[in-house]
């Protein structure tokens, strides 16, 4: 019953739109003197978006990503480098 490998994919003008998303929330976090590292791991690991500030809509802009796709896209460009 359970015997099948679900997939995910991610397409690439979603992919595109992530990067470009995320680019922007790490601008604001360094801008704001926040380690945009650290702080995007805190929200990918608890979903918490107050580890995002709201400077330049950066908190907005998170809670439009999605973890699953994110995390797919970290961990294939990870890989791919």
């Amino acid at each position: 019953m359970f015997d099948k490998t679900m997939t995910f994919t991610v397409n690439e003008d979603k992919e595109a739109e992530l990067k470009k998303n995320l680019t922007a929330i790490y601008d604001a976090l360094t801008e704001k003197g926040y380690n945009p590292i650290n702080q995007i791991v805190g929200y990918i690991l608890s979903e918490d978006p107050t580890y995002i500030t709201t400077h330049n809509n950066a908190r907005n802009l998170i809670r439009h990503i999605d973890r699953d796709e994110l995390l797919q896209v970290l961990v294939r460009s990870y890989l791919n480098s």
